[in-house]
């Protein structure tokens, strides 16, 4: 089993509902996405998926998410958590290298440099 780890960054304001009150007040965060996927085999160029091409697909997905707030987009009609972010990118991610023998093995979405989320599918 093969595994690659890639890092993005995005920024966006959201508010948490029936969560600590501090937390439902209007804020932001920028968050530091790792994403890990795995795969049995290698492609012919010796590689699970090429570094580029991954990050390519990463960044169009986070992409959607920078500089916006969370809770007016549909994919967040309940609480945009770090916890659902963490979701929206492995399932969209997974999506996009559906047929290519590539899984998500977890996506962690950190909202601070001591606090994160992390999903595995």
């Amino acid at each position: 089993m093969f595994e690659l780890k890639i890092l993005t960054h995005f920024a966006a304001a959201h508010q948490l509902r029936l969560v600590a009150k501090k937390c439902e007040n209007l804020h932001g965060h920028n968050w530091k996405v790792e994403v890990c996927v795995a795969g049995e085999k290698l492609n012919s160029a010796g590689v699970l998926i090429d570094f580029g091409e991954l990050k390519a697909h990463v960044n169009e997905i986070v992409g959607t998410l920078d500089h916006k707030y969370l809770n007016d987009l549909e994919m967040f009609s309940g609480n945009p958590s770090s916890e659902n972010i963490a979701v929206y990118i492995a399932d969209a991610l997974s999506e996009r290298l559906a047929g290519t023998g590539i899984k998500i093995s977890r996506v962690t979405t950190w909202e601070s440099e001591d606090a994160c989320a992390t999903y595995s599918p």
